[in-house]
């Protein structure tokens, strides 16, 4: 059973910064493509980045050149690092471990998420 634990949520003023954690458990976490999404009130949950067990990464348009997806293999762990937070990227932030191909991310496991708001 795959276990991933989000941690690192919080209130940050816009302009901030924060990195969120995902702590797995019970899986291959050095071949898995690993992803965060994230889910604002009264919206549908959307990728904000993703990477392959390789290390290739892509992100979400809105994030791309603010947000870095990190993985370190020798602690099970995925990172999100969030810089120059704007308040549209306060939602729940959900890690998922899943499968890659065909040049697509499908995300099989989640975590309980972590609350992320950017508000002066």
């Amino acid at each position: 059973q795959v276990q991933l634990v989000e941690s690192g949520g919080g209130l940050v003023q816009p302009g901030g910064s924060l990195r969120l954690s995902c702590a797995t458990s019970g899986s291959m976490f050095s071949t898995n493509a690993m992803g965060w999404y994230r889910q604002a009130p009264g919206k549908q949950r959307e990728l904000v980045a993703r990477i392959t067990g390789g290390g290739n990464t892509k992100y979400a348009d809105s994030v791309k050149g603010r947000f870095t997806i990190s993985r370190d293999n020798a602690k099970n762990t995925l990172y999100l690092q969030m810089n120059s937070l704007k308040p549209e990227d306060t939602a729940d932030y959900y890690c998922s471990s899943g499968a890659y191909y065909g040049g697509s991310y499908f995300p099989q496991y989640w975590g309980q998420g972590t609350q992320v708001t950017v508000s002066a």
